[in-house]
């Protein structure tokens, strides 16, 4: 299989991480601003209107859960907001109470979201090694955020916080994990066939793979399995995931040329700080990039060997690229 096996360039992975990271920050805007999991906002109350109304139960539940407990919710104003076990699929777990009264007296205004923002830093980031018994990895899947009272309970004098935990795509949008923080592996890792949605020259969530998209991940790989005596140097994952990658993209792809369809291979690499986090995990992937380096173009149908579209047929014709602004690899 005659093809670029690479990681994608530097100026291209420097693009991806700042729009992975500004994609979680977005994630934890919209949750501060709009989600009523995250701010059980005076809309849901009554509207400003209408007069403040009454949570429900479950939100009201939900709001005063004790640290460990996970909360999960289907509609987009997350309305339905509940506590389920942490062993099934949910988007926010409880990890510490936060009491901001010192700070934040009877008479103190309603923080404005640029403060909430600085109080989530301040008040969730410090608590989080010790509720999971080992570091945060900085650049794993999950992030903090924070539960916090309407303008109406602030007037009443509510100034009892929830930290937790969360995992947001690069898009912003929450994704659901199974299992309590502390056991979850944090490797930012998505499972095989997944593809992510071009956002920009970016990558967003994850998207049918039938949609134009950023990248497929074609594996999953576990540095640990082959350095065995510690943290590896980057230039030794990227001599040993160049010959792993190109093999699960054989496999993947039924030994496809990426190369004549304009793709490239490529995977991750993982820092210090990560791996003494535990995250160890890596995934390959496979993406068409700008000719200039600058991030990547919409690509069309999965890569898969044998993969169908979503009416079930054998895909025809083959994943495509499509040229952007800077063109084909």
């Amino acid at each position: 299989m005659s093809q670029r096996s690479e990681r994608f360039p530097s100026r291209m992975q420097t693009l991806t991480t700042r729009v992975v990271m500004a994609g979680v920050f977005l994630g934890a805007v919209i949750a501060l601003a709009l989600s009523v999991a995250f701010s059980w906002t005076d809309t849901l109350a009554g509207g400003a209107g209408g007069g403040e109304g009454k949570l429900s139960e479950a939100a009201q539940q939900a709001f005063h859960s004790p640290p460990g407990t996970c909360l999960t919710w289907s509609a987009k104003d997350a309305s339905d907001a509940h506590q389920v076990p942490c062993t099934q699929p949910h988007l926010f777990e409880v990890t510490t109470v936060v009491d901001i009264g010192a700070k934040y007296p009877q008479q103190a205004p309603f923080p404005s979201l640029d403060q909430w923002q600085d109080i989530a830093q301040q008040q969730c980031n410090a608590d989080v090694r010790p509720y999971l018994g080992h570091p945060l990895d900085p650049y794993g899947k999950l992030t903090t955020n924070l539960l916090r009272p309407t303008s109406a309970q602030w007037s009443q004098g509510d100034r009892q916080l929830r930290c937790g935990l969360q995992f947001a795509g690069p898009g912003g949008t929450l994704q659901p994990t199974t299992g309590a923080a502390k056991t979850q592996d944090q490797s930012m890792v998505w499972a095989p066939g997944t593809c992510l949605a071009l956002a920009g020259k970016g990558v967003g969530d994850p998207i049918d793979c039938g949609k134009p998209h950023s990248y497929e991940i074609i594996a999953t790989l576990d540095l640990a399995s082959h350095f065995k005596d510690g943290y590896p140097k980057l230039d030794d994952q990227k001599t040993w995931l160049d010959t792993e990658c190109n093999n699960a993209a054989k496999e993947y792809t039924g030994s496809a040329d990426l190369s004549a369809k304009k793709l490239t291979l490529g995977w991750d690499s993982r820092e210090q700080e990560s791996w003494d986090a535990g995250s160890t995990k890596v995934n390959c992937k496979v993406a068409a990039t700008l000719q200039d380096g600058s991030g990547f173009q919409a690509v069309t149908g999965s890569v898969k060997s044998g993969a169908a579209n979503s009416s079930g047929q054998q895909q025809s014709p083959p994943p495509s690229s499509s040229s952007g602004s800077g063109g084909g690899n």
